[in-house]
């Protein structure tokens, strides 16, 4: 380093003169897409290193209006499918140059402040990925211009001023029912998660009216509050505790794996029934327990990948908005049903 320059004073400037090159060259050096040579970018990639430089992005985001960061505010962290989405979505928005901002979402109360707490830090969009959100707040928040892009991923909303990102629920629980009717089973109980009024998910509804369509009854279902295997565990074993053979169901639909986990424990070890011989049961997400020789559960794979993909799409302005609540998973069936 030239001993007339502070390790905490470097700028483009000194960059550029030790690397031969314009103040220009060098801001270019550290944008991913900028047009400039090989040669050029390692000759200041090679001086920033050797002085110690490194960009200010706070204020190269106040001068091009975008910081190329993503806010995730998550709740529901019993659920191991939010691990999968996380570990998903960053290196995918990582791969095409979005960084991203961890926020934990604690209640419903809390998700105001939360999305406060992003456009504070100038994000280009913040993804909603939970349960704890309603409409009034993402209104409020859209209102006030707290974020560019407000976007619900893995879920559906009614606001038309959001970006809802999903799954097609309605063709995949398609898929599980047609499975659970072929298998023969007569007493379905859906396992849902929380009832939100908000962004939501259509599985029990979609279970429910195909059920009764194919045979002219309705299933029962029960609601846990959070998709937590262990509220699941008690709600089962408290809904199935006292029942007789004939009253209890003979396959739990689950909404998805958390809960499915949790359905299949305490059918278990609570109620010492076997599964899937004295009750089946099917989950939603594929999660990587889901595949584990304790529960070996029947569930359906969310795409993920491409639905971080269409995110990445909706931050570039490529996007077709129609077409993202359309994508299409895998049923994977296994022992548990």
């Amino acid at each position: 380093m030239p001993s007339n320059v502070a390790q905490d004073s470097i700028t483009a400037d000194d960059v550029a003169e030790l690397a031969g090159v314009s103040r220009w060259t060098v801001s270019r050096a550290f944008k991913k897409d900028a047009s400039i040579s090989a040669k050029s970018r390692k000759k200041v990639l090679e001086a920033a290193t050797e002085l110690g430089y490194a960009p200010d992005l706070l204020a190269a985001s106040l001068a091009s209006d975008k910081s190329n960061l993503v806010a995730l505010l998550v709740d529901d962290f019993a659920n191991p499918h939010k691990l999968v989405m996380m570990e998903r979505l960053t290196r995918i928005l990582r791969k095409n140059g979005w960084d991203t901002l961890l926020v934990n979402t604690l209640d419903e109360n809390d998700a105001s402040a939360a999305l406060m707490n992003a456009s504070q830090r100038r994000v280009d969009a913040a993804v909603l990925i939970g349960v704890n959100f309603n409409d009034q707040e993402l209104a409020a928040a859209l209102g006030a211009r707290r974020v560019k892009k407000l976007i619900v991923f893995a879920r559906s909303s009614e606001n038309p001023n959001t970006i809802s990102i999903c799954c097609d629920d309605r063709s995949a629980m398609t898929e599980i029912t047609g499975h659970v009717i072929r298998k023969g089973y007569r007493r379905p109980l859906f396992l849902a998660g929380p009832q939100t009024q908000s962004a939501h998910l259509m599985r029990k509804e979609t279970f429910v009216r195909l059920w009764h369509e194919a045979n002219g009854d309705r299933p029962d279902f029960i609601s846990v509050g959070s998709y937590d295997p262990a509220l699941a565990y008690q709600s089962v074993a408290d809904r199935m505790r006292n029942s007789t053979t004939d009253a209890r169901p003979d396959v739990v639909v689950c909404e998805n794996d958390a809960l499915a986990m949790g359905a299949v424990d305490a059918i278990r070890y609570e109620l010492g029934l076997k599964v899937p011989q004295d009750i089946a049961v099917t989950g939603f997400d594929d999660v990587p327990q889901a595949a584990s020789p304790h529960y070996l559960l029947t569930t359906y794979r969310q795409p993920i990948s491409a639905m971080a993909e269409g995110l990445v799409q909706v931050l570039k302005g490529e996007s077709d908005t129609t077409d993202l609540c359309r994508f299409s998973g895998q049923l994977i069936i296994r022992d548990s049903a």
